[in-house]
């Protein structure tokens, strides 16, 4: 009797452990940030995180900061809930820092001279499809395509490309552009009585620029070049300089915070909501097999100790 209420004892440990991991699994699915708002003030410092670089062509992630794109003055790793840990994800914060309701224009990130080895690695995650996967305020960051075929019709793209092909006029020749220019818009939620605001929306439009400059380089100059209908795009060679730049501005919205993820169901990221469905799938089934495998265990343990109980007896 004592050993059968051993047995039971851990099936029931076991039911438990399983049911919550799988009741994280479901929760995360539905609502992946922090339950709580957070209310921002005029001038409030908002710091923008990155996650993962994603493609839908070869499903392989690589780390932001794998390229050679800016860094933030001190590296800080967030900390991840355990879907984001099945997923790989790895958050780390960026030098690109808002002031809210503060717009501001042509802001200088860094200056990045390539080498041989990093243009290589540009060029491979472009002609990949790789995307930068920002974050703001827990909300991913996504990229208005306008519909052609439907009037004030608009889809959103989950992160933008590293960058793009294409080809001189005149020319042949392919050649590989980054974008270096990010024109941000924050969308805010502003309550008419305490005048705080909450976010409820990050979008990007990503921009080439070949900027240009006069004398000394120096990170605290103010550029001129950011307008991105009127200067080349800015190529991706060996000793090439690329001056990463942003814009940012703040729009105010009628959509309350409760409702901020409803534009996050009309992606047009088909192919990478299949993957993340397999994705999560596929965990699910990993965690069904390790429940198999201990049921199994205790199973035939249960048998051989009731098999050797009775020939002692």
């Amino acid at each position: 009797m004592a050993r059968g209420a051993l047995v039971l004892q851990r099936w029931i440990c076991v039911c438990v452990c399983v049911c919550f991991l799988l009741f994280v699994h479901v929760a995360h699915c539905f609502y992946h940030p922090d339950v709580a708002p957070q209310d921002f003030q005029m001038g409030d410092e908002l710091n923008v995180k990155v996650n993962k670089l994603t493609s839908t062509e070869t499903l392989l992630p690589y780390s932001y900061y794998s390229l050679h794109y800016c860094y933030p003055m001190k590296m800080v790793h967030s900390s991840v809930n355990l879907w984001e840990f099945l997923r790989g994800d790895s958050i780390e914060n960026t030098p690109y820092v808002f002031k809210m309701r503060e717009p501001q224009m042509c802001n200088v990130v860094c200056s990045r001279r390539l080498d041989a080895q990093a243009a290589k690695e540009f060029k491979e995650k472009i002609a990949n499809e790789y995307r930068v996967n920002m974050i703001l305020d827990d909300l991913p960051l996504v990229v208005p395509i306008k519909m052609p075929d439907q009037e004030n019709s608009i889809v959103y793209l989950h992160g933008f490309y590293v960058g793009f092909k294409g080809q001189y006029a005149g020319s042949n020749e392919e050649k590989y552009f980054i974008y270096n220019h990010l024109s941000f818009t924050v969308k805010f939620h502003k309550d008419p009585v305490t005048e705080l605001a909450r976010i409820v929306g990050f979008e990007v439009k990503p921009f080439s620029i070949k900027h240009e400059f006069d004398g000394e380089w120096n990170e605290k100059m103010h550029l001129t070049t950011c307008d991105p209908y009127s200067k080349a795009p800015q190529e991706v060679e060996d000793k090439e300089e690329i001056i990463f730049t942003y814009d940012v501005e703040f729009q105010e919205s009628d959509v309350k915070w409760a409702s901020r993820w409803d534009t996050y169901l009309l992606m047009a990221d088909d192919q990478m909501q299949w993957f993340s469905i397999v994705n999560s799938l596929m965990i699910v089934l990993f965690l069904l097999g390790m429940v198999a495998m201990i049921m199994l265990w205790t199973l035939c343990r249960s048998k051989y100790n009731r098999l050797e109980t009775q020939e002692e007896a």
